[in-house]
């Protein structure tokens, strides 16, 4: 269990985010340790400058007060009333751009830090204010760490997005390759099946067992053909969904017990066009129409319910069999899944292939209740009609 849990990929992802999660820490012990520094600095710069307000020749001016000092602190200094009296290391030129832009800086400053004050007189009172913000190198090394979180995690998700491509197209040949020779290999025996039925034809008595024989030919013929369109891009034609679904019905309801009742609701339309691969699509309800018997064990009912939408044909297919568990609903359309003692657990894989990348569509499990039944449903687009 710990194995599995404790792969390579996920010690790499925990040493990742230890990685980022120092770089972090550090960058905010930097930041912290840079912003005490620059306070520090106005504090010992304001606290010098009260020393020298008795002096009466004393400029107290912002520019002149710190006119030795090698510092790119910004600093916005103010009167006794909060107006705006000087600035220094602010740009200029985005203050005669914008008249608005020193009174957003100063709200900016006053949720930062602070003012440090020097009263020049008390009666009448007359002061000094001094609000000060970050320095560059401060707001870097603030947002360096978020910045570096964000180009790893685009660099992740792009990984993932890559990798996940990858088993895609992976997976999607060995899909091509398992079907073409699967039709390959059903091939053989279908050309010699066929040189039998011309023999056996010559025979009179053998009508019968001819007629069934063509039948099963024709059905492996069906098959093989239905294999051989995986993998490459099937020819779609008009084609009335209505007809096709009704076709399969018929066609499992002679397979099936008699104690399984099946039904198809059109709501009074006949006919409803789509395009879609016929082959493709016929095996599509014909695996559902099997799950759905294999999941009522020889009795009760399989329903399909086609339904008309503005651009959207809609297929239910119905069953009262043992339902599905939320636990497998997530896996069903997994290749290699089944809940049966036989079968490769390729039909629900195979018919959601078709589906979704051939033709364009949807297939899922609408809902399905343990010991009550499932829906599945398959939506396709309606065939576009170009009025004159």
């Amino acid at each position: 269990m710990f194995a599995s849990i404790f792969n390579w990929r996920s010690l790499l992802a925990l040493l990742g985010i230890a990685i980022i999660s120092g770089t972090i820490f550090y960058s905010q012990y930097l930041g912290s340790k840079i912003a005490k520094d620059e306070k520090q600095k106005v504090t010992q710069w304001v606290e010098a400058s009260k020393a020298v307000v008795q002096n009466p020749g004393m400029d107290l001016s912002l520019p002149n007060m710190i006119r030795n000092e090698q510092t790119d602190i910004p600093i916005i200094e103010t009167n006794e009333r909060d107006s705006i009296v000087n600035f220094i290391n602010i740009d200029s030129a985005s203050v005669a751009q914008d008249p608005k832009f020193l009174s957003k800086k100063l709200k900016e400053f006053r949720k930062a830090n602070d003012p440090l004050l020097i009263i020049l007189s008390q009666e009448p009172f007359i002061a000094n204010k001094y609000y000060y913000g970050n320095t560059k190198l401060l707001n870097e090394v603030k947002y360096y760490p978020l910045i570096q979180l964000l180009i790893v995690i685009v660099f992740i998700v792009l990984i993932l997005t890559l990798i996940n491509i990858r088993n895609k197209s992976t997976q999607n040949q060995v899909w091509a390759g398992m079907a073409k020779e699967t039709a390959h290999q059903m091939g053989t025996p279908l050309s010699s099946l066929q040189a039998w039925l011309e023999m056996l034809k010559e025979d009179n008595s053998s009508n019968n067992i001819v007629k069934e024989m063509e039948k099963d030919v024709s059905r492996l013929k069906l098959v093989s053909d239905r294999f051989s369109k995986i993998g490459s891009t099937p020819k779609l034609e008009s084609s009335n969904v209505i007809r096709q679904v009704q076709a399969m019905v018929e066609y499992m309801k002679k397979r099936a017990p008699g104690r399984v009742d099946f039904s198809v609701q059109t709501h009074d339309i006949d006919v409803l066009n789509a395009m879609i691969s016929p082959p493709l699509f016929d095996w599509v309800i014909e695996n559902l129409l099997k799950n759905a018997l294999d999941a009522m064990e020889g009795k009760g009912k399989i329903s399909a319910d086609i339904q008309d939408h503005a651009d959207e044909i809609i297929v239910d297919i119905s069953d009262t069999g043992k339902g599905i568990s939320s636990a497998n609903l997530v896996k069903i359309f997994k290749p290699g899944f089944t809940t049966k003692k036989r079968g490769w657990g390729l039909g629900l894989s195979l018919s959601k292939r078709i589906i979704d990348q051939y033709h364009q569509g949807e297939l899922f499990v609408k809902n399905s209740e343990v010991g009550k039944g499932t829906t599945f449903r398959i939506v396709l687009k309606k065939e576009i009609k170009l009025e004159r």
